[in-house]
């Protein structure tokens, strides 16, 4: 008699939790579509003004459950089932938005600082048992033409909170979203089986592909520029190829300092990942390892191209100048014969002949004509 009775409470709480489910998933709807705050809609806590909460998903088993879930709610239905996950994906939230997560999911107090300032190199951390990996994406910002100011590469950041039970994504800037992901994952049930880190992979992979594009793209913008400084026009100027240069070591500071996580997920003496998405990783190591040297050979590239342009304006001015010696020693023979015969001596030559002024300029002339093509003749003209 005790045990149905149990089983009846069981039912009607099981009951009421649905029917309230099914009362609130529209109003949530509707707050996620105004862009209001989820966490007032439902009474659940307060994220502030408007809601940075993108997608929250439970799976189960690599599917996921139908519904509309929020933070806390998710984080409840995912432990109390078995290999069940929370993927909370988040959009620049505020201090406030972030310690209500922080919160709910148990975050470090550190870590929530950096993924609010965004302001952190790539990096993987631990927090008790939950590890902490920090990505820069990147993306190329389409320009008809390279200039002093073009910008050509945009970077943001990607923080993931990975924990046994959930995996939390915390997205700055609009280098890469995560709606196309998280599509593609849940096509791929068997990769999501594996839990929290198969999300991990799918997004870093999706931030190193973005590399790869983004050092094909300015691999192309190297070749118009390098064409440029070598064409005869000169058409690439000193504070273009800086201008590159100062975008492509904003790319390189995203690129470069991954390689270090990567090898600690890789490595074959790491627990924290399951063999299975290890393998997987490993795929996007070799990604970033041929990113970096691209960058790498774009680098040393285009200190050769800023050497060769520096050089060309060092023999520009060299002509200038011998451009600007000959005329001056053009001018100088004039100058000298007026001087002679500007200083009104009585006796000088020819000074009371009829025909005495025109000799006199013809002669310049003459000196002018014969250094002209003196000067012509050796390069200087």
């Amino acid at each position: 008699m005790a045990d149905n009775t149990v089983r009846g409470r069981s039912r009607s709480v099981a009951v009421n939790r649905s029917l309230q489910r099914a009362w609130t998933a529209p109003v949530r709807a509707m707050n996620r579509i105004l862009g209001t705050a989820e966490g007032q809609a439902n009474g659940s806590g307060h994220l502030g003004e408007q809601s940075a909460v993108v997608d929250c998903g439970v799976y189960v088993a690599g599917r996921r459950e139908p519904g509309t879930f929020s933070p806390d709610e998710a984080l409840r239905e995912a432990c109390s089932r078995d290999g069940a996950f929370v993927w909370l994906g988040l959009h620049e939230p505020s201090q406030e938005q972030m310690s209500a997560i922080a919160h709910t999911y148990g975050l470090h107090e550190l870590a929530v600082e950096d993924a609010v300032k965004a302001e952190q190199r790539p990096k993987l951390e631990q927090y008790s048992a939950v590890h902490v990996l920090v990505l820069r994406t990147a993306r190329y910002v389409p320009h008809s033409q390279l200039t002093e100011t073009s910008q050509i590469v945009e970077t943001g950041q990607m923080m993931l909170f990975i924990g046994e039970r959930f995996v939390i994504t915390v997205r700055h800037g609009d280098a890469t979203r995560l709606a196309p992901v998280r599509a593609d994952l849940e096509e791929r049930g068997v990769l999501l089986e594996q839990g929290p880190w198969a999300v991990a992979y799918a997004v870093t992979d999706r931030v190193v592909d973005a590399y790869v594009a983004v050092a094909e793209q300015v691999e192309a913008d190297l070749d118009i520029l390098e064409e440029g400084v070598f064409s005869r026009e000169g058409g690439s100027t000193v504070q273009q190829i800086y201008q590159m240069k100062r975008e492509l070591v904003e790319f390189r500071r995203a690129v470069m300092p991954l390689q270090r996580p990567l090898a600690t997920i890789t490595s074959s003496q790491s627990r924290l990942v399951p063999k299975e998405i290890r393998r997987y990783f490993r795929d996007v190591q070799d990604h970033l390892t041929r990113t970096v040297e691209q960058v790498a050979s774009y680098d040393d590239l285009l200190n050769s191209v800023l050497q060769a342009r520096l050089a060309q304006v060092t023999v520009d001015q060299n002509n200038d100048m011998r451009k600007i010696a000959a005329w001056a020693g053009i001018s100088a023979a004039w100058t000298a014969i007026a001087g002679v015969y500007g200083m009104n001596f009585s006796f000088m030559p020819e000074t009371h002949w009829q025909y005495g002024y025109p000799v006199v300029i013809a002669l310049m002339l003459g000196v002018s004509v014969l250094l002209y093509r003196a000067f012509r003749r050796n390069g200087w003209l």
